[in-house]
């Protein structure tokens, strides 16, 4: 198989659908990562209400997130929209569509203490069904020991987990019921290592980390000298439905849809389908 000339292989497929995650070297054109770079200054200049702009009493570096500004920021729309991304999530997802959901700027500068604490994405959301992922792009180079880490294999656990607030690591305030999922506290990842599979890999820009949306994962402190400028894009598969969570969720945007409607409206457009290829 092959995304506009990028080749994915059908072990490439398999790995992502067993572990949850995978890495692919030099997919992104250096074209694609000035749009995000530029995309990623442009958030950080005008953020949103969303951001975050956290730190560490000790640091003087910031670890900031921002998220769905591409309406706004032209490249970042087009980098979800006109990219591969799209078709190569669709081969991934095993999906006849790609619906982008949205982008999250995730920054960290050199030398802030900040960890991003271990979570499945897929709780923050108003989103059910299994064909979804994120691509996370690195726009500098990420060391091994300041990289995003996963634990293989635990989007298929069957396990859904409390969101968490970065800021404080404390798990979303419950507000009602869930009829459809049971929510577990993460589990000590940091302190039982031994007993997982933990995926991470040293990146450069033009590679791509990708996860599904339940895999487990977490980010250490950046004490390397490099800043780490991350933009990740979400895209949603053909299974995907908008569903209730018992918080508030993050992003809180629903598109005007309706629980149980499938999640491709204006606000989470159709960027890619089978038959339009």
């Amino acid at each position: 198989m092959s995304a506009n000339g990028i080749n994915i292989s059908e072990a490439d497929v398999k790995t992502f659908q067993n572990d949850g995650a995978i890495c692919l070297r030099g997919v992104l054109s250096d074209h694609w990562l000035k749009k995000a770079a530029v995309g990623i200054e442009k958030t950080k200049q005008n953020p949103s209400q969303y951001s975050e702009n956290l730190k560490a009493a000790s640091d003087s570096g910031y670890y900031f997130n921002d998220y769905c500004n591409w309406q706004n920021i032209a490249e970042f729309k087009e980098l979800a929209l006109d990219s591969m991304a799209p078709q190569l999530a669709a081969k991934l997802m095993k999906s006849q569509t790609t619906t982008f959901y949205h982008e999250h700027v995730l920054t960290k500068d050199a030398g802030t203490s900040l960890k991003t604490p271990w979570h499945h994405d897929q709780a923050y959301y108003p989103i059910d069904g299994d064909k979804n992922l994120s691509m996370w792009i690195p726009i500098d180079p990420v060391a091994e020991e300041a990289t995003i880490e996963f634990v293989a294999g635990s989007h298929r656990w069957g396990r859904w987990f409390h969101p968490r607030k970065f800021a404080t690591n404390k798990n979303y305030v419950v507000e009602s019921d869930d009829k459809h999922h049971a929510y577990e506290d993460i589990p000590d990842i940091d302190g039982d290592k031994g007993t997982y599979k933990i995926l991470k890999w040293a990146v450069q820009p033009g590679d791509i980390v990708i996860f599904h949306m339940r895999t487990l994962h977490g980010a250490p402190s950046n004490v390397t000298a490099t800043p780490r400028r991350i933009v990740s894009l979400r895209y949603l598969g053909d299974d995907c439905v908008l569903a209730r969570r018992p918080w508030t969720v993050s992003p809180p945007i629903t598109g005007d849809l309706q629980y149980g409607d499938k999640v491709m409206c204006d606000t989470f457009p159709l960027a890619w389908s089978e038959t339009k290829a």
